[in-house]
Formats: structure tokens, C-alpha cells, sequence
């Protein structure tokens, strides 16, 4: 039998996507998300379920938010404001957003009778700061930052905070410290603290999702703070080279949206998921100039990416997960590889509507001294 199933967030890029396969399977959904004007431009979006309950809401809104639990079940909790970037000058909303959201949520739960039986948490690899690193003299490593003396005469790579050779990107497992850079970290570590905290005490099962870098179609193209591969994407679709800080070698771990849904209901279904937190990515590394190189080729009209040897303050070198934990415990595996994710992006793009917003975002970073 269905379960009644809350999605906050739910009109958005991955939220939307979970909604479509919780519906696939059987259960009665409600969405409750804010249309986002950076997102969503105060418009439902196209592609949303019409089998699936919509209320316009805020998380931010303790009232709206407690009728929106209404004989609720399950929570997937996706509601959040992205962009490292953005957030180290709009503090007080990310804040409001991410955190007090958060929080309003669990009050309720806390605070007022109700039905939910379990609750997932969007988490964030941003948490963790730079990735593992291994030293071939001193064995594995977690460099702090790279200082800016070091960015300034432009050598990129990690040193060994011991004996100062170059150090070699590993998976970061889950047990690795979070250090936090920037207020959107700070956010996402509160939420999904607060989550497997409160579950515990209250007895809710709760389970924290830590998704490494998101791709996939209804990733907004017209939103600069989003993910880089959206973000290149509408570069390209507008003619414009996508703009590549430091040498373009920097890496992360490229997931595709389907993927982090199939981790979700795992978690979901799962009790051995209760009350624990795990990395979803694909336990491997794409460099950020290969990003962009595929995504040109896709397009096919010949623009060579623009690298800058500029640096952001708090951007890290390189982070990719270990997903050894959620393969044993939860039997997770990716199935979509790099390539095939970024054709499914590129076609779906070829219908959309690309406003390229990077050059606003880049003059703010810019005037903050972020860049």
C-alpha cells in the first residue's frame, strides 16, 4: 500500500524528479515548494506530475508549512537555496531558508500531533570542504584550504600539510570531518545534523543524503548560482564560452539526478538507512574543463573555454565520493555514467529557454571581494 508522501521542494530539479518516481510506485504525493523566483520565475513549471498534490508554500512559513503535514507519512526534505557562491553575501536568507527551515520543520514534528513515520534530509558534499587527499610519504591526508599565497602565483594543487609534496585525490567517505566553507555548507550540515539528532530522540527514523554535484534535465539554465554543468550549458546555448577558474583541472564527482532519486527510495524503503548519513555520488572524479569540453561538442559550434587563471576565495581543488558505505549497506550502485547523462542534459536543453545570467552573478562575486 502508498504511502502519503511529502516533498518539499518538490517543483524543483531533483525534487520533481523524486516526485514522478514515488508516484511510479504507488504513493499519493504532495509537494510543497515556494516557486523560487531565481529558479521558477513564480511559475509552476511545465513538467510537474498533475497526479501529485501542489501547494504553493514557504518552509519559512511555520503555519503553512504544519497544514502541508497534514497526514503526511514520509517527508523527503529538498527544499533549500543553492550557490556557495550567493551565499556567503545573502546570509540571512540562506539561513532563514536552509536552516530555519529546517528547523521549522522538526518543531513541528516535535511539538504537534501528526502521522510522519520517516524523513529524509537533502545534505550536501559542500559539507566536507577539500576531499581526501593521500601522500605518498605520509598516507591519507585533509589539507585545510590552499592559502591565498599559494592561488596568487598559481599553483593549483594540494601539498601535503606535513611534508609539502602534491598530494593525490581519494573518495571522501562519510566519516571524514566537515569543514565547512562557506554559508551554504554551514547550512546543509545544519540540516541534516538536526535531522539525524531529532530523529534519535524522538524515535523518527530519519536518514541524511549528502549528494555530491547534481546534473540532469529541469536544472535550471537561466539560474547562474546553480550547478556547472547547467551553467555551461546556458553559456554555450548563448553563444558565450563557459568561464573556467584556476587551470580547469580542479574535479568533482558528476551524479546524475536519476541516480540520486534511486538513492532516495532505497533510503526510503530501507530500515538499515535509519538514523545514518550517506554520500551519493558515483565514486568517481570529472575535471571541470572536461565539463565544459563535452558539453561544446555536444552543442558542436566550436567555442574553446574560456580559462581564466582567476581563483574564488573558498573554492576547493578537488572532492569525489567514496560510496563504499551505501553499496554494502543499502546495495546502491550508479547507472548513469558521465557522458550518457550529459546527452540527456543536452537534448532536453534543446527545448529550453537559456537566459545567461553568469556575467550578473560573476560582477556581484566580484563587488563582495569573492572573486
Amino acid at each position: 500500500m502508498g504511502k502519503k508522501i511529502l516533498v518539499t521542494g518538490g517543483a524543483g530539479f531533483i525534487g520533481s524528479f523524486l516526485v514522478d518516481r514515488l508516484i511510479e510506485k504507488g504513493h499519493e504525493v504532495r509537494i510543497f515548494d515556494n516557486l523560487e523566483p531565481q529558479v521558477h520565475h513564480g511559475k509552476i513549471p511545465g513538467y510537474l506530475n498533475r497526479e501529485a498534490e501542489f501547494i504553493c508554500g514557504d518552509v519559512r512559513d511555520y503555519d503553512a508549512f504544519k497544514k502541508a503535514l497534514d497526514r503526511i507519512e514520509v517527508v523527503f526534505h529538498e527544499a533549500a537555496i543553492v550557490g556557495v557562491g550567493q551565499s556567503q553575501y545573502a546570509v540571512k536568507k540562506y539561513i532563514d531558508v536552509n536552516t530555519g527551515g529546517t528547523a521549522n520543520l522538526w518543531d513541528i514534528l516535535v511539538n504537534h500531533k501528526n502521522s510522519v513515520e520517516k524523513v529524509m534530509v537533502a545534505a550536501s558534499m559542500s559539507s566536507y570542504g577539500e576531499g581526501q587527499y593521500r601522500c605518498e610519504r605520509c598516507g591519507e591526508v585533509r589539507p585545510n584550504l590552499r592559502p591565498d599565497s599559494q592561488l596568487l602565483e598559481k599553483e593549483w594543487e594540494m601539498v601535503c600539510p606535513y611534508c609539502k609534496t602534491i598530494a593525490k585525490p581519494v573518495g571522501t567517505g562519510e566519516g571524514a570531518v566537515q569543514y565547512c566553507n562557506s554559508i551554504y555548507a554551514l547550512t546543509k550540515k545544519d540540516q541534516e545534523e538536526m535531522t539525524i539528532t531529532l530523529g534519535k530522540v524522538y524515535k523518527i527514523p530519519s536518514v541524511a543524503l549528502r549528494y555530491f554535484n547534481v546534473y540532469g534535465p529541469r536544472q535550471s539554465l537561466s539560474n547562474p548560482y546553480t550547478g556547472v554543468a547547467a551553467i555551461f550549458m546556458s553559456r554555450v546555448k548563448n553563444n558565450h564560452p563557459p568561464v573556467i577558474y584556476e587551470d580547469g583541472l580542479q574535479s568533482r564527482d558528476f551524479v546524475s539526478v536519476h541516480d540520486i532519486v534511486e538513492a532516495n527510495i532505497i533510503a526510503m524503503e530501507k530500515e538499515e538507512a535509519n538514523y545514518q548519513v550517506f554520500n551519493v555520488g558515483t565514486g568517481s572524479s570529472v575535471s571541470i574543463k572536461e565539463v565544459a569540453e563535452v558539453i561544446i561538442k555536444l552543442n558542436g559550434n566550436g567555442i574553446s573555454p574560456d580559462i581564466t587563471g582567476q581563483f574564488r576565495q573558498g573554492d576547493i581543488r578537488h572532492c569525489f565520493s567514496s560510496i563504499e558505505k551505501i553499496n554494502k549497506e543499502l546495495g546502491y550502485e550508479p547507472r548513469v555514467d558521465f557522458k550518457g547523462g550529459m546527452k540527456e542534459l543536452f537534448k532536453w536543453s534543446e527545448g529550453e529557454d537559456s537566459v545567461d545570467y553568469f556575467e550578473k552573478a560573476n560582477r556581484e562575486l566580484k563587488e563582495k571581494g569573492i572573486l
